[in-house]
């Protein structure tokens, strides 16, 4: 596929004459010793860089602090030192680690006040599930002083939002703001979408215009992307629309913004281009993931889908089922892992296992003939191979991978090879059955079979 397996972001190397105009200081603080440890991943900066470039906002400077005080404090005087906007994530749960608000509190000299709709929220929050409410939770109903609450319906710690005016760290004596986000990304994520976004461009709206658009797309490396868009982008990124990659496991997103009153017009001309030069490999725009495509298209269409799995052990499922609204179009998912199992379940024959091997294309299709014939599917995907590091042949290797498509129309298989570590690996081959699935709903779409091609 040619995707790296990291999620990577950068603006395209080959237009120097970029520019990002940065009009506001905004700096990030991730606290968190499991972060510091490795224990997990930080996903927080991520997320929120990509949330804020798509509203135009762009992050100068994310650092990550462990839960001690003087880091905490230190790291959140620094930023008051000159940013406009500080964006804290962590520290606000009940427990003795949890010192981000208490800390803030102090430094800025705000008393920490208990806040009876706070402390009434999360009374309900361990009502609703039978539970007590443990004491050291009512700590997070205090909320310092001056203080807008951010309210968490999925969590007990509310967000805080804090102007701080005035601000006795910033030499040029401007305001800034302050927000405490929550941890869990369950609940930071919303938090930021409905509350801080619109609160971000109320207080501190942008100076120019702004227009942005991410298109994803699915099946085309990053390099080879670059190749086809970069030579037709060209006179837009000469004219100011900003170009960027973001490679994820089995999928490239392709970043168009442009500031000022041109702005929505080469953003608009961009991926214009872009659909013209690749628009069979565009699968959605923004944020929306693959399988949530097909989901809702199986939906629009009153079709159904069962899979058979055996090398990605139950990832398709697991990505179909993350969907909400998946339940009126996903029957069954069936991870066929042993030969005997693909026997059982799904009538795979014996001589056709011994004659040609688990991950063969004779395997593959009747494993995905037998899902559909099993579970009366209008669709079923299936997949087999090798995910090593064992395991691998001369003829077959470590990283071969078949997939089946079988619908109304002649079963659809496909080889790949996917060198990748095991969990890459499934990933992107569940992103290949996916789109196999994708391509077959869009010939539908256009009065054809529904085989994709």
């Amino acid at each position: 596929m040619g995707n790296r397996p990291a999620v990577i972001c950068a603006l395209a190397a080959s237009e120097p004459a970029l520019k990002i105009a940065v009009a506001l200081i905004i700096e990030l603080i991730n606290t968190g010793t499991e972060l510091m440890l490795g224990h997990t991943l930080n996903t927080h900066q991520q997320w929120l860089c990509n949330r804020l470039a798509d509203l135009g906002y762009s992050v100068t400077r994310q650092v990550a602090v462990p839960d001690t005080g003087p880091e905490i404090q230190a790291a959140v005087r620094e930023a008051l030192g000159r940013a406009d906007l500080i964006l804290t994530t962590g520290g606000l749960g009940p427990t003795s680690d949890d010192l981000t608000r208490d800390l803030i509190a102090q430094l800025l000299g705000r008393p920490l006040h208990e806040n009876a709709k706070v402390l009434a929220h999360i009374a309900s929050f361990f009502a609703r599930r039978n539970y007590p409410l443990p004491a050291g939770n009512q700590v997070q109903a205090l909320v310092p002083a001056g203080a807008q609450v951010l309210w968490n319906p999925l969590g007990t710690a509310p967000g805080l939002a804090l102007e701080v005016r005035p601000n006795p760290f910033r030499p040029d004596g401007k305001v800034s703001w302050l927000i405490m986000l929550p941890g869990p990304p369950r609940e930071l994520r919303p938090m930021f979408t409905e509350l801080v976004a619109p609160l971000l461009r109320e207080k501190l709206p942008l100076e120019e215009a702004f227009a942005g658009r991410t298109l994803r797309t699915v099946g085309i490396g990053e390099s080879a992307l670059q190749a086809q868009i970069a030579a037709p982008l060209q006179s837009l990124v000469a004219a100011g629309m900003e170009l960027g990659y973001c490679a994820h496991s089995g999928q490239v997103d392709v970043r168009l913004a442009a500031r000022g009153n041109r702005a929505a017009e080469l953003v608009a001309d961009g991926e214009k281009t872009v659909r013209e030069v690749v628009g069979p490999s565009i699968f959605a725009e923004g944020d929306a993931s693959l399988e949530s495509v097909v989901v809702r298209r199986l939906t629009e269409r009153k079709r159904t889908l069962a899979v058979a799995e055996s090398c990605t052990g139950g990832c398709l499922a697991h990505r179909l089922t993350n969907v909400p609204g998946a339940s009126a179009v996903f029957l069954a998912g069936l991870v066929t892992y042993s030969n005997e199992a693909k026997q059982t379940f799904l009538g795979v024959r014996a001589e056709t296992l011994a004659q040609h091997g688990a991950v063969s294309e004779a395997v593959v299709l009747e494993m995905a003939e037998g899902a559909r014939r099993v579970t009366g599917a209008d669709f079923a995907l299936a997949v087999t191979g090798i995910a090593g590091p064992g395991g691998g042949t001369e003829q077959k290797p470590v990283g071969t991978v078949f997939l089946a498509l079988a619908g109304g129309f002649p079963t659809v298989v496909r080889q790949h090879l996917n060198l990748w570590e095991r969990e890459t690996f499934k990933q992107v081959t569940a992103n290949q059955a996916l789109e196999l699935l994708r391509r077959a709903l869009d010939t539908t779409d256009h009065g054809q079979s529904g085989q994709p091609v």
